[in-house]
């Protein structure tokens, strides 16, 4: 993981985020163009964080796997693929080119495997009654015997976003805050008073280095004054 992170840094960007949607939200008999084409206006995973909501609008660079919809099957949903999606000749490709589409200028690698994701027990079964046992999207809910659903399809992804710009210098003006502070540097051994400072400051220009210009956020400015 360290290293996969470390692939998709430069510039000084240290730091990745987790997206995933767990499951990938896609009908029973779909083929991947179909699955695709269904999200063309928003990439349907999550951020995996407590960090408030945050929409993924824009990377810098990202890694994407793909599991469980890698086979095509012509005609088995309803609804028309996008043109560009139903050419590509390989699900990888047809990866590739949906995700040069959502994030136009990011460096990207993608790969589709066929397996999906494995949620038999004792893996939670959290998932909503409308999915089948292989995690696709149905019109009515279905009793389940215990094993519920046994696995699902998943999207997920690691990225070098913009988004962690606001993660990290929140995190910074939370460190700064007196309290916080005071109670750092009494209960952390072996942490000096200039050290934690000079750690705020790496990490202050660790949140810079993920601005792009626009909106980009100061406010942490005022807390340098504290």
């Amino acid at each position: 993981m360290l290293h996969l992170a470390d692939s998709l840094t430069f510039s000084g960007r240290k730091v990745v985020a987790a997206w995933a949607a767990l499951p990938l939200p896609a009908l029973a008999g779909s083929s991947l163009p179909d699955v695709l084409s269904a999200h063309q206006q928003e990439v349907p995973w999550k951020f995996l964080s407590s960090w408030k909501e945050q929409k993924s609008s824009c990377c810098f660079a990202q890694s994407v796997v793909l599991r469980g919809i890698c086979k095509e099957r012509p005609g088995s949903c309803p609804g028309q693929p996008q043109p560009h999606l139903q050419s590509c000749e390989s699900p990888e490709e047809l990866l590739q080119q949906y995700l040069h589409t959502q994030f136009p200028g990011a460096f990207s690698t993608s790969h589709v495997l066929q397996q999906p994701c494995d949620t038999q027990h004792p893996f939670p079964q959290f998932f909503s009654p409308l999915l089948t046992r292989r995690g696709f999207l149905q019109d009515k809910a279905q009793a389940f015997p215990s094993a519920g659903v046994e696995s699902i399809p998943v999207l997920a992804a690691l990225q070098s976003s913009p988004l962690l710009q606001p993660l990290l210098s929140g995190l910074c003006r939370e460190l700064r805050a007196p309290r916080l502070r005071r109670r750092s540097c009494s209960c952390t051994a072996g942490l000096e008073h200039d050290d934690f400072q000079e750690a705020l400051e790496e990490l202050k220009t660790l949140s810079q280095c993920y601005q792009t210009g626009f909106g980009a956020d100061g406010s942490e400015d005022e807390a340098d004054s504290d």
